[in-house]
């Protein structure tokens, strides 16, 4: 069958829509407990230290596969393991945003922050149940291209429970303002995009029953992978893959703000809409490469090209206040961010055993982001003047250097991926 051909089949599998809109329903919570509600509790009074504590609601995301086995183990008794999940944690997400919607932050402190903690944990719950899902139900010629959808769905999401329900809030020429209480009842209808996708979805095959006993559904998991030959090396390979962006991104607003001396206002409107926009470009671009390439060769090629990015955000450093310039850096490293992602995401679905999806993807995609994560002080005293100082064209510099380790081990484990993209 030819390449049109094959591209023409794959797109027409609802499995494709069904994950970008699931994509949709995983990423909508993520500001209503987060940036959008920081905002509510501001115009209403609230101080900046309770605001500071209230960032603590989002720890459910970051220890979600401590609760992963069990959504392995237990099957709903309508829908199936993944499409039962997925609809309780929706029909959760949609009442717990509804009662939100009922409070005010300056008089219902304690029951917003039990509320919000209560949204954000099961938002995570729902995350786990996604990613299993994309998981079990994408072939492998299909990995990239699902992967793509979901963060494509994801991004879209955030856009508007992040921005968009502002300005439901504020209203505008065109949009009657609707406040924060109605604003935050439209936020909770729209997890009925998530709702229509799971119903609409086919339920993923078994290709084994869940674990006998939630102690198996702990333990087989870690058993079963660290049994693989090679297995600490593909581990070492999450963490070092995006190392270098993740190194770089972490200072990259402080660098356009500080360093050539970009405006806020200049930071926004090209950081934020154009590197937002590319990203989205680059992430369908990966994902349908990859239907031709395969994972190795992707994950080889978009890799180099992320990590050439960074040498631009050098160029911008050594060339100053140069607009052309900025815009190509921050759209070239997103597009090439987006590929890399695609791939990513296709490798963390490839390393789990259908068995216990969930558990496996929880812990990988947490592995994952330790770089992330963490690279964020490094990155801050390599800089700051009081400390190593290094000038920022150096910075990125060694950002690139940060990113070949990754490659290197990458092309050594070579047959140990092309083996998983036969999984």
């Amino acid at each position: 069958m030819s390449a049109p051909h094959d591209y023409r089949a794959i797109l027409r599998d609802r499995n494709l829509a069904v994950i970008l809109l699931l994509g949709f329903s995983s990423g909508l919570p993520l500001a209503l407990t987060g940036q959008t509600l920081q905002a509510w509790m501001t115009v209403d009074g609230v101080d900046l230290s309770t605001i500071g504590v209230f960032t603590l609601v989002g720890i459910p995301y970051t220890w979600k596969f401590l609760w992963a086995p069990a959504m392995d183990r237990f099957v709903p008794p309508f829908l199936g393991r993944r499409r039962g999940w997925l609809l309780v944690t929706q029909a959760a997400l949609a009442l717990g945003l509804t009662m939100m919607a009922t409070l005010t932050p300056s008089r219902d402190l304690a029951a917003l922050a039990a509320l919000a903690l209560f949204v954000a944990f099961a938002s995570a719950s729902q995350d786990i149940v996604v990613d299993a899902y994309r998981t079990d139900i994408a072939p492998p010629a299909e990995r990239g291209l699902a992967g793509a959808m979901g963060v494509v769905g994801y991004r879209i999401a955030m856009l508007v429970s992040g921005a968009l329900a502002l300005v439901l809030v504020a209203g505008s020429a065109w949009i009657p303002a609707l406040g924060w209480h109605r604003t935050y009842l439209a936020m909770a209808g729209l997890m009925g995009v998530g709702v229509i996708a799971t119903l609409w979805g086919r339920e993923p095959e078994l290709a084994a029953p869940p674990p006998r006993s939630l102690r198996d559904a702990v333990a087989d998991p870690l058993r079963e992978f660290l049994s693989r030959p090679g297995a600490p090396w593909l581990l070492l390979l999450l963490v070092l893959y995006k190392l270098g962006d993740a190194f770089a991104g972490s200072l990259t607003t402080a660098f356009l703000l500080r360093g050539p001396g970009f405006s806020l206002a200049d930071v926004g409107y090209v950081y934020k809409v154009v590197g937002l926009v590319s990203t989205i470009v680059g992430v369908i671009l990966g994902g349908a490469l990859m239907v031709r390439l395969g994972l190795f060769r992707s994950l080889m090629a978009f890799g180099i090209l992320q990590a050439v990015s960074l040498l631009a955000f050098m160029w911008l450093a050594l060339a100053g206040k140069s607009y052309p310039i900025m815009v190509f850096a921050v759209a070239f490293e997103n597009v090439t961010t987006g590929m890399a992602t695609a791939a990513f995401v296709a490798l963390l679905m490839a390393m789990c055993d259908h068995r216990y999806t969930a558990t496996q993807y929880a812990l990988l995609s947490a592995l994952a982001t330790f770089g992330r994560v963490y690279v964020g002080p490094a990155a801050g005293y390599a800089t700051d003047p009081r400390y190593l100082g290094l000038p920022w064209p150096t910075f990125f510099f060694g950002t690139f250097l940060l990113a070949l380790p990754g490659l290197a081990l990458l092309a050594w484990k070579r047959p140990a991926i092309e083996g998983l993209d036969r999984r």
